[in-house]
């Protein structure tokens, strides 16, 4: 016979479940608030301006954002209609393309940092000590959440964004 769920391991999965969408609802508003695009615009301009030369393949940045690959191709349309984002002839593949970050994506990405910044201090950096969000993203490794690759990616963030807006310990960008 398989084991089933503790009462304690099923509580943990409907706040798991729950606590996304509820955190991301409240940084997506903060964002509309200050006047700003949604988040993925932010993570889309964000790891566009992680990759070399700013340029990514859309089935990267799909993978990068971890969303499907219609709303990939609507986002990627929405920053190039914006002036954001630009499409790019792959030279050794004519039929692939590369989506660029314009210097106005840059710049609305480095903005848009402030808002976010201070959301996500509102929204967990002002509930958790640093010992307790450490221990939560320990936690959440065991589930296959790697927050030490957030982390190792989020200081060369951090250390660009630092001149915009102001950062507390390292918080990861996104």
């Amino acid at each position: 016979m398989k084991r089933k769920p503790s009462t304690e391991a099923t509580a943990a999965w409907i706040r798991l479940m729950r606590v996304p969408s509820r955190v991301l609802d409240c940084v997506e508003h903060d964002l509309k608030k200050a006047g700003f695009p949604p988040l993925a615009w932010y993570d889309a301009l964000l790891e566009l301006s992680r990759a070399p030369s700013g340029e990514l393949r859309p089935v990267e940045l799909e993978r990068h954002m971890l969303i499907p690959q219609y709303s990939t191709s609507r986002l990627i349309e929405r920053l190039v209609d914006e002036g954001l984002a630009a499409r790019r002839e792959c030279k050794i593949d004519k039929r692939g393309q590369f989506v660029e970050i314009t210097e106005a994506g840059r710049e609305l990405q480095k903005k848009m940092w402030s808002a976010y910044s201070a959301a996500i201090e509102k929204h967990i950096g002002s509930k958790l000590s640093d010992a307790e969000a450490t221990k939560l993203c320990g936690l959440l490794d065991r589930l296959g959440c790697s927050c030490s690759d957030a982390k190792a990616d989020t200081k060369a963030d951090t250390k660009a964004e630092t001149k915009a807006a102001s950062t507390r310990d390292g918080v990861p960008a996104r």
